[in-house]
Parts: C-alpha cells; sequence; structure tokens
C-alpha cells in the first residue's frame, strides 16, 4: 500500500460491484444468507442501483481500487410535527488493512459538510458500533421493543367498526396507510420509493400485508407479517388510534388455529405487556436508530419548542468532534411562541453540553432532567427546568433500516 496513491473522491455507479464487494466483506454476508432470502448476487446490485443512483456515495481509492466508503440518501423526517430534510448515513465500511489511518474520519467529515450544504441538519444511522458513533457526535434516538406472545396469550376479539384486508405489499394503499401514520408521528420517516425500497430489501418473498380500514372505508393502520413454522412473524404493526390497534389484533388472533406463537417489532416506547390481559410475555428492549445534528443553528431555527408567557434564554458552550459549525459558545433564545435561534457568541460559558447530548435532548428519547442527573449537561437546576417545560415529551419512532 503507498499512501500518495490514496485519495477520495465521489463513488459513481461504475463502481457499483466494488461498493457492494467491500459491504459484505466487512458485514460478512455470505452466499448462503442471500440465498436463504432469494437474492443472487447480481440481483442485489441490481436491486441497489436505482438507490446508489440517488446517494451522495464517498470514498477512498487505493489507485482505482475501492477501499474505504460512506453513502448518503436523501430522506426527510417528521420531528415534532415539523419535516426535516435529513441524510441517511449507511454503507459505512473499509478493508481491515486499511483501518486506522483516518479514512473514516475524514469520509464523515466530508459527508456531514455535504448534507449541511444540502440543507440536511439532522443524520440517522443503523449502528454497527454505539461506542464508534458516539465518539463522531452520533447518540441513541429510538428503542427497538422485541416480543414473543403465546397462542394461548392473544387478545380475544373485540368488536370494532372497520374491517382488516390482506394488499400486495407493493400497493400505493399501504404506502398512502404509511404516509398518514408517519405525518403525525414524531421521529418517523417519510417514505419516498428509496426509503420504501430499503424498507424491503432484505425481507424474503413470503412477506405479507395488512390493513385496517375504518367504518369510513379509509385507512388507519397496517400490518407486515409473514408465517412460517407454525410462528407468526410481526415485522412492523401501525395503527393510528385505538380501534384499528384493536382491529388488527382480532386479524393476528385469527390465525389462532395455525400457530403456537407471534413474535414481533415495536418501535414506540410503549411495551406491549400492559395493553394484554395475560401480561406476562417476553419482551426485550435494545437501542435501535443514532442521529446527530449536522448544522445546530440552523436545525434550531425550524426546531418547534413549545410556546410559553416569556422569552427564554440559555448561554453554553457546545462540543462537537467533527463538525466546526457546533464547537463554541451559543445563545439560544426561545420566543414566546416557541420559535428558537441559537446564535455564536464570544463569550466563555460556564454551561456546557456535547451535540450528542443536545440531539438526543432535542429529539425527545432522554429527557433533560435525566441527563443533568446523569452529568450529561453541566447547567443550573433552573436552565434544566427550562428545557423541561420547552421541550416536547415524546419519543422518536423508527422503523425504517437502511
Amino acid at each position: 500500500m503507498n499512501k500518495k496513491n490514496l485519495h477520495m473522491k465521489p463513488v459513481g455507479s461504475e463502481y457499483m460491484e466494488q461498493y457492494n464487494a467491500l459491504l459484505r466483506y466487512v458485514f460478512q454476508v455470505t452466499e448462503q444468507e442471500l440465498s436463504s432470502i432469494g437474492w443472487q448476487e447480481k440481483e442485489m446490485i441490481r436491486a441497489k442501483f436505482p438507490t446508489m443512483e440517488k446517494a451522495d456515495v464517498l470514498g477512498w481509492f487505493d489507485g482505482d481500487t475501492l477501499i474505504s466508503q460512506v453513502a448518503v440518501y436523501p430522506m426527510q423526517v417528521r420531528i415534532f410535527g415539523k419535516t426535516y430534510a435529513m441524510g441517511g448515513l449507511t454503507g459505512v465500511g473499509t478493508y481491515p488493512e486499511y483501518s486506522s489511518q483516518g479514512l473514516m474520519h475524514k469520509l464523515l467529515e466530508q459527508a456531514l459538510k455535504n448534507m449541511r450544504q444540502r440543507g440536511q441538519y439532522i443524520c440517522y444511522l443503523y449502528p454497527y458500533s454505539i461506542p464508534y458513533y458516539r465518539r463522531k457526535g452520533w447518540e441513541i434516538i429510538s428503542d427497538k421493543i422485541s416480543y414473543e406472545i403465546a397462542d394461548y396469550q392473544l387478545p380475544k376479539n373485540q368488536q370494532v367498526k372497520g374491517d382488516v384486508r390482506r394488499v400486495k405489499t407493493d400497493s400505493d394503499e399501504l404506502k398512502q396507510t404509511y404516509h398518514k401514520y408517519a405525518l403525525h408521528t414524531h421521529g418517523a420517516v417519510l417514505r419516498d420509493e428509496l426509503a420504501w425500497n430499503e424498507y424491503w430489501l432484505w425481507d424474503s418473498d413470503d412477506i405479507m400485508a395488512a390493513i385496517y380500514y375504518n367504518e369510513n372505508n379509509e385507512p388507519d393502520g397496517y400490518l407486515i407479517y409473514w408465517i412460517a413454522n407454525e410462528v407468526f412473524h410481526i415485522k412492523d404493526m401501525i395503527f393510528n388510534n385505538e380501534e384499528a390497534r384493536a382491529g388488527l389484533w382480532n386479524f393476528v388472533s385469527a390465525h389462532f388455529s395455525m400457530i403456537d406463537v407471534v413474535k414481533g417489532d415495536t418501535y414506540t416506547d410503549e411495551p406491549l405487556a400492559f395493553l394484554l390481559e395475560d401480561a406476562s410475555i417476553k419482551e426485550t428492549i435494545s437501542p435501535y436508530y443514532m442521529a446527530r445534528i449536522v448544522d445546530f443553528p440552523a436545525f434550531i431555527a425550524n426546531y418547534p419548542f413549545k410556546p410559553d408567557t416569556v422569552e427564554r434564554q440559555w448561554k453554553f458552550t457546545l462540543t462537537d468532534p467533527i463538525m466546526e459549525c457546533n464547537q463554541g459558545s451559543f445563545l439560544l433564545t426561545i420566543s414566546k411562541e416557541g420559535c428558537g435561534q441559537a446564535t455564536p457568541i464570544a463569550e466563555t460559558c460556564d454551561d456546557t453540553i456535547s451535540i450528542q447530548t443536545m440531539t438526543t435532548m432535542l429529539m425527545g428519547y432522554k429527557r433533560p432532567d435525566y441527563l443533568f442527573k446523569i452529568g450529561r449537561i453541566q447547567t443550573s437546576e433552573a436552565i434544566i427546568d427550562m428545557l423541561e417545560d420547552s421541550i416536547e415529551q415524546q419519543t422518536p419512532y423508527v422503523s425504517d433500516y437502511f
């Protein structure tokens, strides 16, 4: 390896096979795993190709050989009722013989600068290493709860005014159902064709979908599932109200004679057990997605704080391991109407907070009071009370995978 041969540049579609080979090597995806979901190598490349065409892909090359890479998908998310452009970071990998040279740090720095130029002021990723991404400024913002329900623990049938109908997984109705849900769900990705393609990418051909229609024949929720070896697997279930939730569980329970157990995942902060008559089910909670604010002042300019009777202010020093625009002292001003403004200031501040902590706090995953208690925010109790009153209480929902 000659370091003089190493250079960073955008990765075009002509490098698709090298991009794919690097991913498979780093994440050890075997032919057996691909064939188990019906994939062949060339099919995978074809499926990724349209996504790659829309993505911002950066890589380090040794001569003409791709050795390190990141991809950023152009996406949108809902944050407390506001739509933000979001950079979806994925495809991160470096061949082991090129590691420990700072290549990935420089790729992430350039990717974040590109996001900032495109107005993507928040970045999501699914972490392969939480400690690594924390060191780079990302923090956990959502959880996944996996559950297991025995057939005899399934909820009894409830009378609902609507009905559940099975639909094709590529139907427009399914996409419309999700869009309706995502618009009023904090943290949710607003899925375009690229995001839907990623959502389905690793699912096998036997995946199915069902929609709950209310009494006005409007979709109010859906269930994505498959059945194998007497197990009812739930990939995702969304609902806009309690009636839709009950209707979808009626549909699951109707499979009682066919199955022994229901296994599934949910992406809210609400454990399922409390809603079941027999609450002694298995539930496992694990961190899911991470995020980081790309440009703090620009993110704050669109952020919806809670209104109050007075204007609020906070002076503090923000730290960020990568982005210079997030480093230094700021004056945060929140108007009576809940509009925020973050202005860089020259003075030194005793109050300090990292971009990781700021992200998880403003995304609603952890509350200011908790972050203060564990030493992640250095400030006064009066400021913590102000932040508690200013930030909405709702944890993010992220059910995507990219």
